[in-house]
């Protein structure tokens, strides 16, 4: 399992009501495949970290991580 970095940045979605809402968005360092998580807390930046692992297009089993918290 190899660790990958992902950049995060803030975006807004729409919801199920057409309501704007402050969210983010997860973008995968290797092959560009995006996920988006209502919120801009830790949490949903977790959820879009998890999504990648799940929707990965190369069917890869990495761990995903934040550019900005790596060191």
């Amino acid at each position: 399992m190899a660790r990958v970095r992902c950049s995060v940045q803030e975006i807004e979605l729409t919801n199920e009501d057409d309501h704007d809402v402050e969210s983010v968005m997860a973008t995968c360092s290797r092959c560009k495949h995006t996920t988006e998580s209502f919120g801009t807390s830790e949490a949903s930046v977790r959820r879009c970290l998890v999504l990648m692992r799940e929707e990965c297009p190369r069917k890869e089993n990495n761990f995903y991580v934040d550019d900005a918290e790596v060191k």
